[in-house]
């Protein structure tokens, strides 16, 4: 039987080990959290998906249609180690039903290459692990065109698993995500710039399972805001999307103002960030969220020193999280690349460095203490009384509401429009007479200037909720108003 014929695909998904060397209570709860996780991912898919839990290990099933988005959802998922792709075989008892199965779906994989045949069992059988592996491999080198069994480094190796009566034919593996699942560690809100810094801070918490929501300063109006809309949604969709996280978007432009009016400029920077710690905090608590975290390395800018450091945490009692701290710029510019946010942070504007001229690197408590005593905190109230929270889920219902949405067309026939895929990393959308140029959406922006001004382009995605948010980021950045959003019916 050709595997090509499978109308389904079993996936096998281990627990991080730190998860397995846990105590009995929190070991339970963890696999539970991750088995909740895969399930709330799993029902966003497809209501067919068949999800099974067992005491080291998740079984998902699902149909052919669907594996390549499962797939990465699983490899995604916080708490996960490995990501197995099995054929899973039922109701065999013998070596010589399990060697002709094997074969039946593995005998191409081996045609010209070395192999071996690596086994696990559990259960009650009249043989062993080797056995299967013996008799197995006998059975494929008689049957086969191979250059023989290979013990160690074989090209290919044949991976089983028989459970009772279940066998499992090991096809792929994928390295998962790791760290612990979402829902166990809390939560934190995190102070969002959309650079690098702030993006991979945030990947990281998600990673170790903390639940994390974003808060962002507004410095440079509805284009800067739309901008770290876009990477807070692609970072909870992608790593956390298994919870409800709350973006706040609260107005910092009077709060500048009122800095520049009170504070020496040698510690406006420092200033500023005590402000929006104050700012983070309030929040934090109605929130009743115990954490706030910064994208801060030491070092890495005026503000980021230990001792300026120490002075921004003077303004909060809430723990304070750097997972950067001790990075330098190229290693978190590594995991940003590896996690795709880093063409979101390359073309971030840095409103923050705007009032740092002439930075102290070395502040002093005291003279910290009679600056702050200028500022009409009024100005920070009114602030945060401003403020604005929505769910990260709801992002593009939020930005429709305060910016007016794009158009939506479904249906293009008739019509001259030229349609910009704007994914990343997927083929080109293909409709037949209909122009569709190639343009992920890190280019956009740059490529969208060389085209011609009297077209009408849709912005194409998934979903259409980049579509929305990058065509919106041109219309108000650039002024351009030839730009609708294209999402076909669902069939």
């Amino acid at each position: 039987m050709d595997k090509t014929q499978l109308k389904t695909q079993k996936f096998i998904v281990k627990f991080f080990p730190e998860v397995m060397i846990k105590g009995t209570k929190a070991k339970r709860q963890m696999i539970n959290q991750i088995y909740n996780n895969i399930k709330s991912l799993m029902d966003k898919i497809s209501e067919d998906i068949t999800i099974k839990k067992f005491f080291d290990k998740v079984e998902v099933v699902c149909a052919i249609e669907v594996v390549d988005e499962v797939r990465q959802k699983l490899i995604q998922t916080p708490g996960v180690e490995l990501v197995l792709e099995a054929i899973q075989i039922d109701n065999v008892s013998t070596l010589d039903e399990i060697k002709v199965k094997v074969n039946e779906f593995m005998g191409g994989e081996i045609e010209g290459k070395t192999f071996v045949v690596r086994a696990k069992r559990s259960g009650t059988h009249e043989f062993k692990s080797t056995n299967i592996e013996q008799t197995v491999g006998g059975y494929m080198l008689a049957n086969n065109d191979t250059k023989g069994v290979k013990l160690k480094d074989a090209e290919v190796t044949i991976n089983l698993e028989l459970i009772e009566k279940q066998l499992n034919i090991i096809t792929y593996r994928h390295k998962g995500l790791g760290g612990f699942p979402i829902g166990t560690q809390g939560s934190i809100l995190s102070l969002m710039s959309g650079g690098f810094d702030s993006t991979v801070a945030s990947y990281l918490t998600m990673k170790r399972g903390v639940k994390t929501h974003f808060i962002f300063f507004n410095l440079g109006g509805v284009a800067h805001e739309i901008g770290v809309k876009q990477v807070a949604y692609y970072l909870w969709n992608k790593f956390g999307s298994s919870h409800r996280v709350s973006f706040i978007s609260v107005p910092f432009e009077d709060v500048v103002t009122e800095i520049f009016r009170s504070t020496n400029e040698s510690y406006m920077g420092v200033t500023l960030k005590r402000l929006m710690f104050m700012a983070a905090s309030k929040i934090a608590d109605n929130m009743k969220i115990d954490a706030i975290m910064t994208g801060e390395s030491i070092a890495q800018v005026s503000s980021q020193t230990l001792r300026n450091l120490a002075l921004i945490d003077q303004v909060t009692k809430k723990l304070v999280l750097r997972p950067l701290c001790t990075m330098n710029k190229p290693e978190i510019i590594d995991i940003a690349e590896n996690i795709g946010t880093r063409r979101f942070a390359e073309t971030m504007p840095e409103y923050c460095g705007v009032i740092s001229k002439n930075p102290v690197t070395h502040g002093s408590f005291d003279k910290m203490e009679q600056e702050a005593k200028k500022f009409d905190y009024s100005v920070l109230d009114k602030a945060i009384e401003n403020s604005k929270e929505t769910y990260v889920d709801k992002m593009v219902d939020n930005i429709n509401d305060e910016v007016g949405q794009l158009e939506v067309v479904n249906d293009i026939a008739g019509k001259n429009y030229t349609i910009i895929d704007i994914r990343q990393g997927q083929n080109c959308l293909e409709i037949a007479d209909v122009e569709i140029l190639k343009i992920p959406f890190y280019n956009l922006k740059k490529e969208f200037k060389k085209l011609p001004l009297e077209k009408e382009y849709l912005l194409y995605c998934d979903k259409g909720i980049l579509s929305q948010l990058h065509g919106q980021y041109l219309r108000d950045s650039e002024n351009y108003t030839n730009i609708k959003v294209y999402r076909p019916k669902e069939k």
